[in-house]
């Protein structure tokens, strides 16, 4: 009886082993870079043909069907697309948003009424490593706290911007990284969504995406790198903030390390599983108060989640 049971022990310590080691993200995954593009809708990506990004889905796993939150503008977006939440919980409702000036409180805070971010708690579980942002539009770096990061840095142009986040992923090699691009969202404004102004505006974007690759190629950490691209919002004529579809879809997508090749991701994607995700992929714990969860259908080894509804994934 005695050695039936160490047998038994035994078989399901190889079981909880088994079930721990398939929950692990991909382990030649050491760094996340994330670009934001501000204003980049899924139509838009349909349409506007962007070569290098295009060439990127090809390889990697993607999403034309990522949901919004709503209001469908910036700070809310971009805040749960950092803070693993929506704005039920992290409190950033609009854009005129300050730290100072709130109309609710997040459900969980620090001194300064800061709802958790991916910086907080990359800052808290990984002290010592490189972490930075560096963004187009200057609200974004009221987002989070720029203690929790080594360089916190805005730029006037895109052009500026992509410049020297290359120069930082050379220079530093940081684990998490982050940048934001404006210049889809402006030409949205000021041409219209969906209009030739528009899709050129991607496409020079996209651009961008070529420079930041070729970045990560340059200082080594190609092999073991999780490219990411997401999206605050979408829109319409000239403007966004409404419920229409086109303002709530936005694309994600994932190249690099541990990512399946060409893979259409089936499962419903919201904004604040990109938290979830670049946590997932660094091995970080996330706060219980987060909603999101990781998008582990992207990488290798992870299949998509079961149907346990009567509904159908598109």
């Amino acid at each position: 009886m005695k050695t039936l049971t160490l047998s038994l022990g035994l078989v399901a310590a190889i079981a909880f082993s088994s079930c721990q080691q398939k929950e692990q993200a991909p382990g030649e995954i050491q760094h996340v870079v994330v670009i934001g593009i501000d204003g980049f809708s899924a139509s838009g990506l349909r349409k506007a043909n962007p070569a290098f990004m295009d060439s990127l889905m090809s390889v990697g796993a993607y999403s034309l069907s990522v949901r919004t939150v709503l209001p469908t503008v910036s700070s809310p977006n971009w805040a749960s697309l950092m803070m693993g939440a929506g704005p039920e919980q992290h409190g950033i409702t609009s854009n005129d948003w300050e730290l100072d000036d709130f109309q609710i409180e997040p459900v969980i805070s620090d001194f300064n009424y800061r709802f958790p971010s991916i910086f907080t708690i990359f800052r808290d579980q990984r002290p010592t490593d490189e972490v930075g942002a560096i963004y187009n539009w200057s609200g974004f770096g009221r987002l989070f706290d720029s203690n929790a990061v080594n360089l916190s840095k805005t730029y006037p142009t895109q052009d500026e911007t992509v410049q020297a986040f290359a120069k930082y992923i050379v220079d530093k090699k940081p684990v998490l990284s982050w940048v934001h691009f404006d210049e889809v969202d402006h030409a949205g404004h000021d041409q219209g969504h969906g209009t030739p102004a528009y899709f050129e505006a991607i496409r020079k974007a996209d651009s961008c995406v070529r420079v930041v690759y070729e970045a990560i190629k340059k200082a080594g950490m190609e092999k073991n790198t999780l490219l990411m691209i997401v999206a605050d919002h979408g829109g319409i004529g000239k403007g966004h903030g409404g419920e229409d579809i086109e303002e709530l879809t936005i694309p994600m997508i994932f190249y690099g390390a541990g990512v399946k090749k060409g893979h259409a991701i089936q499962q419903q994607i919201y904004q604040y599983d990109a938290a979830a995700t670049i946590a997932f992929a660094l091995n970080l714990k996330q706060p219980y108060e987060w909603i999101g969860r990781p998008v582990k259908a992207a990488f290798e080894g992870f299949d998509e989640p079961a149907v346990n509804w009567k509904g159908v994934i598109r």
